[in-house]
């Protein structure tokens, strides 16, 4: 059974980066698009970003562009999501996921997910 673990949340002030990574045992992690998204408070999971299985094709939501950057290493089975210039509206637990479909990883109907990870930002 595949398992997605996330990690490198945390509290951070406005205009700080985290860098969160998201793990997976127990499935072939370069076969799958894998992605990001997110959930705050009282508000619905977001969309915030997906990768390609080669790496060549990503997208973003709205809100984070040009300050998140997504990226893989295959060899280590992991997932990343750099984030700078953090904002107090990107407080959420941040999930990742993964399809074989990028539209299904972008869309979240995705079978697999990890336990999310907590990230608090500080104004």
């Amino acid at each position: 059974q595949a398992q997605l673990v996330e990690t490198g949340g945390g509290l951070v002030t406005a205009g700080g980066s985290l860098r969160l990574s998201c793990s997976i045992s127990g499935g072939t992690f370069s076969a799958y698009v894998m992605g990001w998204f997110r959930q705050a408070p009282g508000k619905e999971r977001e969309f915030v970003a997906a990768i390609s299985q080669s790496g060549t094709r990503t997208s973003y939501g709205d809100s984070v562009k040009g300050r998140f950057t997504i990226s893989r290493d295959d060899a280590k089975n992991t997932l990343y999501l750099q984030m700078n210039s953090l904002k107090p509206e990107d407080t959420a637990v941040y999930y990742c996921n993964r399809d074989g479909s990028f539209e299904s990883v972008v869309s979240g109907t995705t079978f697999f997910w990890g336990q999310g990870t907590q990230v608090t930002v500080s104004s």
